[in-house]
C-alpha cells in the first residue's frame, strides 16, 4: 500500500503545484514577451444564445457598448432553437453592426458557432457567452496583442464577483485565482492550454470548422491555433465579470460538463496527445492530470487506512479534517474569518473533484455530453 499512498500524493501535488512551480521558473528563466500595438483591425462578435430572455438585452447592450470603431465591429448572434422570447428581443436592435441568424431547433453550440462563423466578416473572431458582462476597454486590449504575429488567439480574464465590490476570494474564486496564475505564466513562457469562454479572440483564417457536439470551443479553437503555430496568450487587462456561484445543482452540472468535454475532445482529436501538438507536456499537465486526482484522492485515503506506522496515521487525520471542514462548510456551519475561508476552499475543492467522478463516470459509461444554455 505504501506505493499506492506515494504515487497518490505525487500525482496530487504535481496537478496542483508541480505544474505551476515548473512554468513559475520557465517563465523567468525563458520568457516570450508579447509585442502589443494600438491597431484596429475588423472584429466580428460571435455568440450562440438559448432561451436567454432574461439575460440577452443587457448582453447586447453591453457589447454594443464596447469602446471600438463601428464600422470595424459586426455581431453575429444565433438563436439556437429558443422558445421564449430571446429571438424577438435580439430582433428589436435597429443596430446595422447587428445579425441576427435563427435555428428553428436546437443543434447545439459548435454548430451554432459554425453558422456565426460563415456568416463573419471579421479579421478577429472575438467568441462571447450570454451571461457575463464585459469591460468598455476589453476589446482594444485583446487586439492589442495581435500586433505580434505569432499571436493566434487571445483569452481574457474571467472575474468571479462583483465589479463595485471586487472578485471574490473564498471557495471557487480562491480556486479560479490560482488557475489565472497558471495561465499568466503559460502565457508569459509559451501558449495558453484553453481560452476563457467568456471572452476570447482569433485570427479569423485560424479558426477552422468547430465539430458539432464540441462542447469545449474555448480549449479546441486555441488548440487548433497550437497546431498551426500560433501562441494562444492571455491578456489580464481584457475582463468580464461572472457570479462566483458553485453551489448550486446547475453550477455542478456545468462543471460535469466541462470537465466531460475533456474526454470528449480527447476522443475527437488524439493528436493532442501525440507529436501532432507540440504543446503536448502543458497539455497533459494541465487539462488531463486533473481528471485523475479524484482517483488519487480515494487511493490516498484508502492507502492511509490500510498502511501502518504514524506518517500514515497524521496523513490519514490530516484528511479527515480537511473533509470535515469541507462538511462545516457544505452544511453551512462555518463561520467568516480565516476558518470559514478555509472551509469554503476545502468545500469548493471537494466538489469541483466531485465533478470531475462523475464526468469519468460519464465518459466511461459512454453517455453523450451535450451543450446546454
Amino acid at each position: 500500500m505504501r506505493w499506492l499512498f506515494w504515487g497518490a500524493t505525487i500525482w496530487i501535488v504535481y496537478a496542483y503545484a508541480g505544474y505551476a512551480a515548473w512554468l513559475w521558473g520557465k517563465a523567468r528563466l525563458w520568457p516570450q514577451p508579447i509585442e502589443r500595438a494600438a491597431i484596429e483591425p475588423s472584429v466580428s462578435i460571435v455568440m450562440v444564445v438559448r432561451d436567454e430572455q432574461e439575460t440577452v438585452r443587457e448582453k447586447m447592450n453591453n457589447l454594443l457598448a464596447l469602446d471600438y470603431p463601428r464600422e470595424k465591429l459586426q455581431i453575429v448572434v444565433v438563436s439556437d432553437g429558443s422558445t421564449d422570447r430571446t429571438l424577438a428581443i435580439l430582433q428589436e436592435f435597429g443596430d446595422p453592426r447587428i445579425t441576427v441568424l435563427q435555428k428553428p431547433a436546437p443543434q447545439g453550440k459548435a454548430s451554432g458557432l459554425n453558422d456565426a462563423l460563415g456568416a463573419a466578416n471579421g479579421d478577429i473572431v472575438v467568441f462571447v457567452d450570454a451571461r457575463q458582462r464585459i469591460e468598455k476597454r476589453a476589446l482594444r486590449f485583446l487586439v492589442e496583442n495581435f500586433a505580434d504575429t505569432s499571436v493566434g488567439c487571445v483569452s481574457g480574464e474571467l472575474m468571479l464577483g462583483d465589479r463595485d465590490g471586487g472578485e471574490s476570494g473564498a471557495g471557487v474564486g480562491l480556486y479560479w485565482k490560482i488557475e489565472k496564475k497558471i495561465r499568466e505564466w503559460e502565457s508569459a513562457s509559451g501558449s495558453v492550454m484553453g481560452a476563457t469562454g467568456a471572452l476570447y479572440a482569433v485570427r479569423r483564417e485560424l479558426v477552422g470548422r468547430i465539430p458539432d457536439g464540441t462542447v469545449l470551443d474555448d480549449v479546441y479553437v486555441p488548440m487548433r491555433v497550437v497546431r498551426q503555430s500560433g501562441r494562444v496568450v492571455w491578456d489580464a487587462r481584457a475582463r468580464a465579470w461572472d457570479h462566483a456561484d458553485f453551489g448550486t445543482g446547475r453550477e455542478f452540472s456545468r462543471k460535469v460538463r466541462t470537465l466531460g468535454g475533456n474526454y470528449q475532445l480527447v476522443r475527437m482529436e488524439p493528436w493532442l496527445l501525440g507529436p501532432g501538438n507540440p504543446a503536448w507536456f502543458s497539455f497533459v499537465s494541465h487539462k488531463l492530470m486533473r481528471l485523475g486526482v479524484p482517483l488519487a484522492l480515494i487511493g490516498l485515503l484508502v492507502s492511509s487506512v490500510l498502511t501502518h506506522g504514524p506518517l500514515y496515521r497524521v496523513a490519514l487525520w490530516l484528511q479527515v479534517a480537511f473533509y470535515g471542514l469541507s462538511g462545516l462548510a457544505w452544511m453551512g456551519l462555518s463561520k467568516a474569518g480565516r476558518l470559514g475561508r478555509a472551509a469554503d476552499a476545502a468545500r469548493t475543492f471537494v466538489v469541483l473533484n466531485a465533478a470531475a467522478l462523475v464526468a469519468l463516470t460519464v465518459f466511461v459509461s459512454g453517455r453523450r455530453v451535450a451543450w446546454t444554455r
